[in-house]
């Protein structure tokens, strides 16, 4: 039974779906982010007299800022170094590795015309696309983890805050 191009041309689409999940992902949780953080840097005089009248809640502050600093660290991942042969259907090396655009489009019908080379591009691409995925998601746990976290200390800080007001 003879290989079926269509079946990497799925697979690879499945990973850009992938992708893309991540990515929603790690922008709600940077929104989420950006909901709690305009509020409090917008109304910072506001919030300066509590602070400074509280040292639970200065410790809780430092205790909040640090998981969101992580948090948001994780929503921008690290560069991955990764090393591979040139190939086709990278979208770095389609740009920079063949030349100009004809002599890329000689090198793209050059491998799409030859079965083992065709196979052998598409398989890196798969590959290279299955590590970016399995990093970003790592790194969107981890972000939506000390999200978790700085959520529960801004709970606190908020409990501790209507606390010391009375209520």
């Amino acid at each position: 039974m003879a290989n079926d191009p269509n079946n990497y041309w799925e697979q690879l689409e499945r990973l850009e779906k992938l992708i893309r999940t991540s990515e929603l992902k790690t922008g709600a949780v940077f929104s989420f982010h950006s909901l709690v953080l305009g509020p409090f840097v917008n109304r910072s005089d506001y919030f300066q007299p509590i602070f400074q009248e509280s040292a639970i809640l200065v410790i809780l502050g430092v205790l909040w800022i640090l998981p969101v600093s992580i948090s948001v660290y994780f929503c921008f991942m690290p560069r991955m170094e990764l090393k591979y042969r040139k190939n086709v259907f990278f979208f770095k090396d389609a740009v920079r590795a063949f030349g100009n655009s004809d002599e890329y489009t000689q090198k793209l019908a050059e491998v799409c015309t030859n079965e083992e080379k065709l196979y052998t591009h598409l398989g890196h691409q798969i590959h290279i696309e299955s590590k970016i995925i399995d990093k970003k998601f790592d790194s969107v746990k981890k972000s939506s983890t000390f999200f978790a976290l700085s959520f529960t200390f801004t709970v606190l800080i908020v409990l501790v805050w209507l606390i010391k007001l009375g209520f």
